[in-house]
């Protein structure tokens, strides 16, 4: 009869041979699902992803609330690694949205301090400048603290005449804020070259409006993936994403891995897009 010890150390064997197969197993599918997706060759131009779960990943994982928008920010970088090696030419990251803002003031706080550091780290991540990648936060940025808006507008300037792939960070954003500031920007242009109010609001059109959007110069994002297992887009790029094709996964974002990015991936290349018609 085996010791208590000696059983112990038999189960541990056990499970650490299991997962040492399940992982080899993992490794192989995903080694397949890469293949298959640079082999097919239509990736997304634009790329949406909506970064959900941060605080139930933790709580699932009997965490400080605090660290799962951590894990998460290293998630990000994780992820526009993939985006890199893969080329796809842009990706919107939506980090903070306008009723974010109204959260706890600690876990806000915890999070703009999340973003300045990462804005920082990005300033100098050689593979934003091995890669030109051009960095543009995006959204309603009244009341950031001063030390955050300093670190978002450095690692803009310093990213600004790159002409790589375009990550736009939406940070303090809302689709509806944003379609707003753009029909107001519009008017004001409008006025300031001398039409009067009702005759700019008389030829407005749907190119005037995108043409005031924050990130005008990016094309439509054609694939939209949420986390989290959540079926909505709360708010995110409703005027661009019109004719955007959607994915949800119901992993948290902290937990998302590469074989879900790629399993997203191939669903996309799946598609037909007929864009209405």
């Amino acid at each position: 009869m085996k010791s208590p010890a000696a059983a112990q150390l038999l189960v541990r064997t056990v499970q650490t041979l299991r997962n040492s197969v399940r992982n080899a197993l993992v490794w192989g599918y995903e080694q397949r699902l890469a293949r298959e997706v640079r082999e097919h060759g239509r990736l997304p131009q634009h790329l949406g992803l909506i970064l959900d779960g941060n605080r139930r990943f933790a709580r699932a994982s009997g965490l400080q609330r605090e660290l799962g928008h951590s894990i998460g920010a290293d998630k990000a970088h994780e992820v526009l690694q993939w985006c890199l090696e893969l080329g796809i030419p842009a990706a919107t990251i939506w980090v903070l949205s306008t009723d974010n803002k109204s959260r706890d003031p600690q876990e806000l706080a915890h999070i703009l301090s999340l973003l300045e550091k990462e804005a920082r780290a990005l300033a100098t991540d050689p593979r934003i400048h091995a890669n030109r990648v051009r960095v543009r936060a995006i959204g309603q940025h009244a009341g950031f603290p001063a030390q955050v808006l300093a670190a978002l507008n450095d690692l803009e300037a310093k990213t600004a005449h790159y002409d790589g792939m375009r990550l736009n960070i939406a940070v303090g954003y809302g689709g509806r804020e944003e379609i707003v500031d753009a029909v107001k920007a519009h008017l004001n242009t409008q006025v300031s070259a001398g039409l009067t109010l009702a005759q700019a609001a008389q030829a407005l059109s749907p190119d005037d409006i995108s043409a005031h959007l924050y990130a005008a110069d990016t094309p439509d994002p054609d694939f939209i993936i949420r986390t989290s297992g959540e079926i909505r887009l709360s708010g995110f790029m409703l005027w661009q994403s019109v004719y955007s094709e959607y994915y949800f996964c119901d992993v948290y974002w902290p937990g998302f891995r590469r074989v879900d990015f790629l399993r997203a991936l191939r669903d996309y290349q799946g598609r037909d897009r007929r864009f209405g018609r």
